[in-house]
């Protein structure tokens, strides 16, 4: 788009566009979801056994929680653990190759511990992680 000028001489308007400021907000944006989503993973509150050795989880991938209510839930939804096997045994996948998260409060007893991992090995998933978190170093008193 042209257009004259006072003293007659004709001039291009400036018609690029900067996007410094739109990808600085794209970056931040970016920053925040990463951020907030291992947060949001979860919804069901438990408090996690402490280890020396904890591994990030890299991919999503089967979570299932005990609470310390005994309560399970796969995801976000509560399910009866007579029918997790089937729930955890889908036609189309092959079970020796899917990976299970298990969430358990520390105050879960070992017995409901094991009826789930029992449940989970009847779905023909072998490959379970105990999810625990970082021993929190706290400094010493003075």
């Amino acid at each position: 788009m042209a257009f004259t000028s006072n003293n007659g001489k004709t001039q291009s308007s400036l018609s690029d566009i900067n996007i410094t400021p739109l990808v600085d907000v794209v970056l931040v944006l970016l920053i925040i979801f990463m951020l907030t989503a291992p947060v949001l993973q979860s919804g069901i509150q438990v408090k996690l056994p402490q280890t020396r050795t904890v591994h990030q989880i890299t991919k999503a991938r089967l979570v299932l929680t005990i609470t310390r209510d005994q309560e399970v839930y796969l995801g976000d939804t509560p399910i009866n653990l007579s029918q997790l096997p089937q729930l955890l045994h889908p036609a189309n996948v092959d079970p020796s190759t899917e990976v299970v998260y298990l969430r358990a409060d520390e105050r879960v007893p070992f017995g409901a511990f094991a009826t789930v991992m029992d449940a989970v090995k009847q779905a023909g998933i072998s490959n379970i992680s105990i999810v625990t978190q970082p021993i929190q170093n706290t400094p010493a008193a003075k």
